[in-house]
Parts: C-alpha cells; structure tokens; sequence
C-alpha cells in the first residue's frame, strides 16, 4: 500500500507530542511494509533542517518541507475578527505547498492521503481534484476544545473574547470539514465519539502507540522520590498547567510534603519560569534525552486544565513504570483504572494528598508503576495499533464490506 502523509510539522526529529505521534505511524507503516511519503509544513516555530535528517528516514520516507509563514500577524489576526474564517486553519494553507502537492499526487498513485491534524485538511479539494486515493484525517485533537477550555481559564476579558471568538471560528470550521474525509481516525475513543455525533463519516480511534521493548523500567525508588514534569511549553495547555499547579497546588504541596521538589523538563520555557526563584521547583528546560530524564525520575506530574487528544508524555512514562498524578483532562483518552495504573488529582488538595502518599509509601508508587506499564504492553503496543490501521484502511473502501467495531 502506497500511503502519503501531510503532516503540520516534521515527523522526524520527534522531540514533542504532534511529531512523536505522527512518527509513530510512520515507524508503523513502514515495519509492517508498506510505503510511505511525507510532505511536511516547515516554519519558524518548528524548524528542521531536512540535511539534520538521518540518510536512512529520508530514503525510506522521500519527506519534503515546505517552507510555510506560520507567524500570527497582528493586522491579520485583528481582521480575522470580522470573519466568519478560522484563523488558526487561514495560516496553514500555502500556494507553495499546493503546488508540491499536485506534482507530488501527478507523479504517485496513493491508496491512502493521511491529513495528519485538522490543520492540513485546506488541502482536501486539491486531493480529491489529483487523486483517486482515500482521505483520512488523523485527528489528534478535538482542535476547538481546546481553545474553549483555554478560554474558560482566561481572566482578562478581552483576551477571553478573542479565544472565545478563535475557538468558535475554529469549531465551524472543524465540524464543517469532517464530512469532507472518506475516514476519520482520532486518537482517543472520546474524540471518536465527538466525530460520530457530529458527522456521519466512518470513525475509529487509534491511539499513540510504542514499541515496549524499546523501553527498559526501572521499578526501584532509591531513597525519596523524584517528581517530574516533561513537555514542550510552547503548547499553550501545558503552560496553563504549570502555572496553575505553581501558583494553585504548590503551597499546599510543600505544607504535607516539605522535601518536595519539582523537576521541571522541556523545550520552550517561558521567561516567567527560567527566572522563577523557588527552592521548591526546579527549571531544567530542554534535556538531550528525554527517556533518560524519565527513566532518573520516579512520579511524573501533569497538571493539565485544557487539551485534547492524548497526552503523549504520559504513555511514555508510563512505559518506563513511572506513577503518573494527573487531571482528568490529562487522563482522557488513556484506557486507565484509577489509582491501580494511575492517579487523578483533579485540584490542589488532592495534588497536596496524592504527593504526600506517594512520597510516604514509595511502595505504592512501584506497584502503580509496574501496573502502567503492563497497560501499555497489552493496549499502546504499536503493531497492535498499526494493525488495526490498516483494517480501518480497508473498511473505508468504497468495495469494502468489512465491519470495523
């Protein structure tokens, strides 16, 4: 099976949620032999250099980016205002990349256009227009919910306006285009069910996935344990997070578990946290090997307010047999039984409580811990979720008599 990608950033290298996702597919796909050819979004913010891209990816993959202007305008953002337009989605679509498309799609017969985001689906109507080839969107997100979450948790009136306005534009547009795709496959079964109810085209949801061998758990504390946070800052809810378990949960924290201290890991930090002075939080920001960094830590904490889709960093920890303390909305889309393979915290008393349980009976932590990975063994395995793929592949075809459950 011949199988392109458009993704919104470079697959490769892997070093945040959007990419390791979409790796995943790509490593997938191409384990269980298929072909595969990425064309990617390049831009300022997420930059790659495709000589910085391993010989043997670029072979196996053909991957091009395109060089595409992401940067918010402020003139452009303002007018968006008197729009009924999606300014998030506006940005993405490019005369340069269209063009690549349609030689790309003129030289190649695809099975299968996988849109990876809701951001590259600009592109379907030069699909359709080039190619006979199955349109898939690989939703990673329930885009607008995010921004109507951010929206909730934003004090400042005017600026809630405009996300209230981004997030409603952004809604209009993602429901209006998801009749458009010949299937839809989200990557957690809440996701799946928000498409189903709105749309009647074909969904499946096909979470992220690893390779478990790839992943080597230590299940020891040795002496207290370390608490951890590890995610790119520059993804918005990941900020809000911080900043609320920082400013909300960590007083509370320190009154039940005075030793404690918060190693902080990831690319982007913003200002207010490189130069916040607390003996309590430690800012590390971007560390050369994030399994490495994981794997010298013991309790992962991922204060999540808003989002969607999965949380990435949290099946990769939970691979390594980390304890993981989150939210709810940190939690959604992992299949998890509570307090057996995970912990929620849904605010800062049972954050301050969870802490100090775990920081008294470092026991519990390694029980959790070996729990979670068993989790990831039997549903996160990624052949078993290419697998199921590749069956949705050949559900949506127009031939297809396959009942997909």
């Amino acid at each position: 099976m011949k199988i392109l990608l458009l993704c919104n950033k470079s697959p490769y290298p892997a070093l945040e949620g959007g990419p390791m996702a979409m790796n995943s597919i790509v490593t997938g796909l191409l384990d269980a032999g298929h072909q595969v050819k990425i064309m990617a979004v390049n831009s300022k913010k997420y930059n790659v250099n495709e000589e910085d891209i391993p010989e043997s990816y670029r072979m196996k993959t053909s991957i091009e980016l395109i060089d595409v202007d992401l940067r918010v305008r402020p003139f452009q953002a303002f007018k968006n205002l008197f729009t009924n337009k999606s300014y998030h989605v506006e940005r993405f679509i490019s005369k340069e990349f269209t063009a690549r498309l349609i030689e790309v799609l003129k030289h190649d017969n695809y099975d299968v256009v996988q849109l990876e985001t809701l951001f590259m689906t600009p592109y379907i109507e030069t699909i359709r227009t080039h190619s006979k080839a199955l349109i898939v969107l690989r939703a990673h997100n329930v885009e607008h919910l995010i921004w109507e979450r951010m929206a909730k948790g934003t004090r400042f009136f005017l600026k809630r306006a405009y996300i209230n306005h981004l997030a409603k534009t952004l809604r209009n547009y993602e429901l209006s285009i998801i009749d458009k795709v010949d299937g839809i496959a989200a990557i957690t079964r809440k996701d799946a069910a928000f498409f189903r109810k709105y749309c009647a085209t074909t969904t499946i949801d096909i979470p992220y996935g690893v390779y478990p061998e790839e992943f080597h758990p230590n299940y020891e504390i040795d002496g207290e344990p370390r608490f951890y946070h590890i995610g790119s800052m520059n993804w918005m809810p990941n900020e809000e997070g911080i900043h609320w378990f920082i400013d909300q949960c960590l007083e509370p924290v320190v009154a039940k578990t005075p030793n404690f201290v918060f190693h902080l890991a990831g690319r982007n930090m913003p200002e207010w946290l490189k130069s916040l002075k607390n003996p309590h939080v430690d800012v590390i920001g971007e560390v050369p090997d994030a399994k490495e960094f994981v794997a010298n830590h013991d309790v992962a904490i991922v204060p999540l307010l808003s989002g969607s889709g999965i949380r990435i960093k949290i099946i990769e920890s939970m691979a390594l047999g980390k304890t993981v303390i989150t939210t709810l909305v940190g939690a959604e889309g992992i299949l998890y039984d509570e307090d057996v393979n995970l912990i929620i915290a849904e605010n800062s008393a049972k954050m301050a409580e969870a802490i100090r349980r775990i920081n008294e009976n470092p026991d519990v932590a390694v029980e959790i811990g070996k729990a979670a990975r068993k989790l990831v063994e039997e549903v996160y395995d990624n052949r078993k979720i290419i697998a199921r793929l590749l069956l949705f592949y050949d559900q949506i075809k127009p031939s297809s008599k396959i009942t997909f459950v």
